[in-house]
């Protein structure tokens, strides 16, 4: 039987405690309990992402995310999303740099048939896994690609920053979509050795949260999981560190059919996990989240120079986390008009630090989105999960709260005056092809790393 510890709710934890088991093959199960509603979250990560890719083989992990909804060894076609959505369930997978994860929330009693239809493709997706639905599931890929990137105005505007703030050859200077030419390369051979490799119980957290029974719940988890073989194939992903500082300011000028002028930046910031990375994050906020920040009060509402200015933050444990500037212009207005008041304010943020209403502000919004992911059964265990896989310890996500409201004024100024400099940034200018850029535009949230699977 698995091994575990009972649960204990640690300080800061707002009452929400979780129990940890490993089985004997190497799987890390994470349990929660809440019974306020009769639904139960079933969430794995496997600890594989676009990171551990190579060169010339770029979105295979994001292709296999989608293989795995092609059936396994006793469930066929698109069986799996039948089963669930059949059973009142709702689910879905993506990928990131960092990981892919497979979720579904299911009523209580549909808790069993969500842990074996996980367990069956763990343990049996190559019995099903051919040359027709590799072709199936690139194609799909490749239009998603044409859809979310390729054809859509600032479509790959992440792509491009990325590249430009991770150097070549670095695991994170290529996206989770892949090229075109990487997914038409990728072979049944390649996708098979990529699930022998990856795709094992000891390379893998799961996490069941919600109106559950823990011992049946964890009897259960050994009877689908446990006789899964783990494996030891995997190579760790390559070194992803690089100097805290750019030192030069890095750009690039893209002419297309964008409806205004845009300036977009990528700043490096501390990795995540640490205590920098969340006076980073307050420091964003306070300056660029929701129509109380500095920036959206300068260049929207004071200057009108902009229709949108936003702010903020991509968490990365292998590598630099990234602040992400996304400034669309006002029509007629230059973007080195833009890229001045940015840099002012800025500058000023630096110097002066945050009031004491910004600071209590931005903590205040800050707490609140994270105690709306923990108060549902799907997000908490997809923090769980998360830091379980990225940092050791999934009893971190009960805390991460208090952790952000326990940042000063000062390492928020600090971290501000260390990262947030011209010298340290990645920029992209879009510069509309028709001379007259239209004055009304959506926004696009571009930095959204995760690839969801399609259904």
């Amino acid at each position: 039987m698995p091994m575990g510890h009972t649960a204990t709710a640690h300080a800061g934890s707002g009452g929400l405690t979780a129990t940890e088991h490993r089985l004997a093959n190497g799987l890390r199960v994470v349990l929660s309990e809440d019974h306020l509603t009769p639904v139960a979250a079933v969430c794995l990560w496997y600890d594989v992402g676009s990171r551990h890719e190579v060169k010339g083989r770029t979105g295979l992990a994001h292709l296999f995310e989608h293989l795995m909804f092609q059936g396994s060894k006793n469930v066929s076609g698109n069986g799996h999303f039948e089963l669930v959505q059949g059973a009142g369930g709702s689910l879905n997978g993506t990928t990131s740099f960092e990981r892919t994860n497979y979720f579904e929330t299911m009523p209580t009693h549909q808790l069993e048939l969500a842990l074996w239809l996980e367990a069956d493709r763990m343990g049996s997706l190559l019995a099903a896994l051919d040359d027709e639905s590799m072709e199936n599931q690139r194609d799909v890929v490749k239009n998603e690609r044409r859809q979310r990137y390729d054809n859509v105005p600032y479509g790959t505007a992440f792509e491009k920053l990325t590249a430009l703030a991770y150097p070549e050859g670095h695991p994170y200077h290529h996206t989770p979509i892949g090229s075109m030419a990487d997914l038409d390369a990728a072979s049944l051979e390649d996708a098979r050795a990529f699930f022998r490799t990856y795709y094992a119980p000891n390379n893998a957290v799961l996490s069941v949260v919600g109106d559950i029974d823990p011992e049946k719940t964890l009897a259960w988890v050994e009877k689908y999981f446990g006789t899964i073989p783990g494996h030891d194939g995997k190579q760790p992903p390559r070194d992803g560190s690089l100097p805290e500082i750019m030192g030069e300011q890095l750009r690039e000028e893209v002419v297309e059919e964008v409806p205004a002028r845009a300036l977009m930046a990528a700043y490096r910031l501390p990795h995540d996990g640490t205590r920098e990375c969340d006076a980073a994050d307050v420091a964003l906020t306070v300056l660029g989240s929701g129509e109380s920040s500095r920036l959206h009060n300068r260049l929207v509402r004071r200057d009108q120079s902009a229709v949108a200015a936003g702010f903020g933050m991509l968490r990365l444990a292998g590598a630099p986390s990234l602040g992400w500037l996304d400034v669309k212009t006002s029509s007629g207005v230059e973007v080195p008009a833009i890229e001045a008041a940015v840099d002012e304010e800025l500058a000023r943020f630096a110097a002066e630090g945050p009031t004491a209403e910004e600071m209590e502000r931005a903590q205040a919004q800050l707490e609140r989105e994270w105690l709306d992911r923990l108060s549902t059964v799907a997000g908490r265990a997809d923090e769980l999960c998360r830091f379980a896989v990225l940092f050791g310890d999934p009893q971190l996500a009960l805390t991460a709260v208090q952790r952000v409201l326990d940042v000063t004024a000062e390492e928020v100024q600090a971290v501000a005056a260390a990262r947030l400099r011209p010298d340290n940034r990645a920029v992209l200018v879009y510069e509309p092809l028709e001379a007259n850029a239209a004055d009304d535009i959506e926004e696009t949230d571009a930095s959204d790393e995760n690839e969801g699977a399609e259904q």
